[in-house]
């Protein structure tokens, strides 16, 4: 197979030569690049490469050329090569003239380009390097071709295989799904030897798994399991952006943290496979991006972390908590941050539950988009994950169905026109999924507008389910109070003193005395990842307010005992 190729469309010549002569000293060995002045042959290019199978990694278009020129072949590029990361090559101080800034905006906001670039300087130019290497990892990753990827072999894409993807997902891994009769698969069930059982994982250290349990996943990982100690700080249980933020700083200050995950890292943020409007992350980010960075700057600082183990209950002796996960084993501490997040609720519809992994998921489709190439793919919800999901899917499905049960999608505005701007997305509203099947996979749904309206049988090759979430909180005792839907109440909602409490409540604090909650877990939380983040870190500000409070406290104590005696 050739190089995958980089393409760089551009008026100006002695700019085309400075971006070819960077793109060719850096990444000549592994891509081949291909320049040019004319808009026509960039795109009879696109064209001829798309026709014999050939890759496109990342397609430039000068700023130089007319609005109409460079977004033509930055649509075309999207059509013909929909992994292939698109850019638009700026001058140095181009954001200062509002015109281009509108422009640039308005094609990211409907999904045009992925971002600009710098036009490169002296060389080498390392500042247009980092972006273009960006590109390329992202790239890479969409085309599960990125390093350190891990491999799942099975007899089909549903049953246990899907169970691995989505725990890998959920953990923020990098994987690639071979069927066993697959070339690859082949070539891994070999090296997994006689006797090897399906499903198996292949890790980028070499390491093959045969039919793993969760646990051994995460073993295999590299996650520690096992402590000597079972006593800490602060427990947090979670690993979402509440629970990883809140590992970052509580480990960063001192704390002795440990972080229960019953999936992996996260959270519903690896569902996103693009967050633009994320502080600090001008490109946007991925969840799972933006998941492992945290995870691995908490441990860094020092954070523990247990993965694939439930906790199953919580309880208080004297000044100690306790939090027992489903082997038996007990974990203590002063304080505990409940940062287990929701889940998407269910469409309860039987012949469809009977497909999940075949066809329906419950989720954003950062795994399965891949399998959805030239197929009609439907996405049942309206908020924020929706909306990202149905732009994700849109670069890989021929045709993609919005279907909102309200009268209007409740998502960013941001996000709302980049939906409207996909060709290939159509928003269906007062509409409802209520049923579906297939031979074995999902190959039609059921559709219905309106309470009483007309049905509809529609083909269907993926459904992706996201309709609200549903709080992790059935684990949690009587004694901490929870609204009618579960989320855990906190401060000022539990109404003056907390029911337990004998004083008033910290802001996120929870009627048991020392449990705190963040996220999406919380009563009234704003179910962002921002925000998620945000209360992660007050609540380790809130854990040291409790300490200094218990060690004050201690001294009290003290000073009248030694005043008594």
């Amino acid at each position: 197979m050739p190089a995958p190729v980089l393409l760089v469309l551009e008026s100006d010549a002695a700019a085309l030569g400075d971006v070819e002569r960077e793109l060719c000293a850096r990444y000549g060995s592994d891509y081949r690049v291909i320049s040019t002045t004319s808009p026509e042959d960039a795109v009879t290019a696109l064209t001829q490469l798309a026709d014999g199978g050939e890759e496109v990694a990342l397609v430039l278009a000068g700023e130089s050329l007319s609005e109409t020129t460079g977004v033509e072949l930055l649509e075309r590029a999207r059509q013909l090569h929909p992994h292939s990361k698109r850019a638009f090559l700026v001058p140095w101080g181009a954001w200062a003239d509002q015109s281009t800034a509108e422009a640039i905006f308005d094609s990211m906001a409907v999904g045009r380009i992925d971002y600009y670039v710098l036009r490169p300087a002296s060389s080498p130019d390392e500042l247009f390097h980092h972006a273009i290497s960006g590109f390329l990892l992202e790239w890479a990753k969409d085309r599960r071709i990125a390093p350190h990827t891990v491999h799942v072999v099975g007899e089909d894409w549903s049953g246990r295989a899907y169970e691995l993807r989505d725990i890998l997902q959920r953990c923020a891994t990098p994987h690639a799904f071979h069927l066993a009769a697959s070339s690859k698969g082949q070539e891994l069930l070999a090296k997994a030897g006689p006797g090897a059982k399906l499903p198996l994982i292949a890790f980028p250290n070499g390491q093959i798994v045969s039919d793993p349990t969760n646990v051994e996943v995460a073993e295999a990982g590299g996650s520690s399991v096992d402590f000597e100690k079972d006593a800490f700080d602060v427990i947090i249980v979670g690993a979402g952006p509440a629970g990883l933020s809140a590992a970052v700083y509580g480990a960063s200050e001192g704390l002795n943290t440990l972080v229960l995950g019953e999936g992996g890292i996260g959270g519903q943020a690896t569902s996103s496979s693009r967050i633009r409007n994320y502080l600090g992350f001008s490109r946007g980010v991925s969840g799972s991006r933006l998941a492992e960075e945290a995870y691995e700057q908490a441990w860094i600082f020092g954070a523990n972390f247990v993965f694939m183990r439930r906790a199953v209950s919580l309880g208080s002796d004297g000044d100690r908590l306790s939090v027992t996960i489903a082997d038996a084993r007990q974990f203590t501490a002063r304080a505990v941050i409940l940062a287990t997040g929701s889940d998407y609720r269910r469409l309860d519809v039987p012949d469809l539950e009977a497909l999940i992994g075949a066809g329906v998921f419950y989720g954003g489709p950062v795994s399965e988009g891949h399998a959805m190439a030239g197929k009609k793919a439907f996405i049942v919800g309206g908020a924020n994950s929706a909306g990202q999901a149905a732009i994700h899917l849109a670069r890989f499905a021929a045709r993609v169905t919005l279907v909102v049960r309200g009268e209007s999608p409740e998502m960013s505005h941001y996000l709302f026109q980049q939906v409207e701007a996909t060709p290939n997305v159509e928003i269906r509203t007062e509409t409802s999924v209520i049923g579906g099947g297939g031979e074995g996979r999902l190959q039609h749904l059921i559709l219905r507008e309106g309470p009483r309206g007309d049905e509809e049988s529609v083909p269907a090759d993926g459904l992706f389910v996201l309709i609200g979430a549903r709080p992790h909180t059935e684990w949690l005792p009587p004694e901490i109070a929870r609204d009618q839907e579960g989320f855990v109440l906190t401060g000022e909602a539990l109404g003056g003193p907390g029911l337990s409490l004998e004083r008033r409540p910290y802001s996120l604090e929870t009627s048991m005395p020392g449990v705190f909650a963040a996220g999406d877990v919380r009563h009234g939380s704003v179910k962002r990842v921002a925000s998620a983040v945000g209360e992660g870190s007050i609540a380790i500000q809130l854990v040291h307010s409790l300490l200094a409070a218990d060690q004050l406290d201690s001294v009290a104590d003290l000073a009248v005992g030694a005043a008594r005696g």
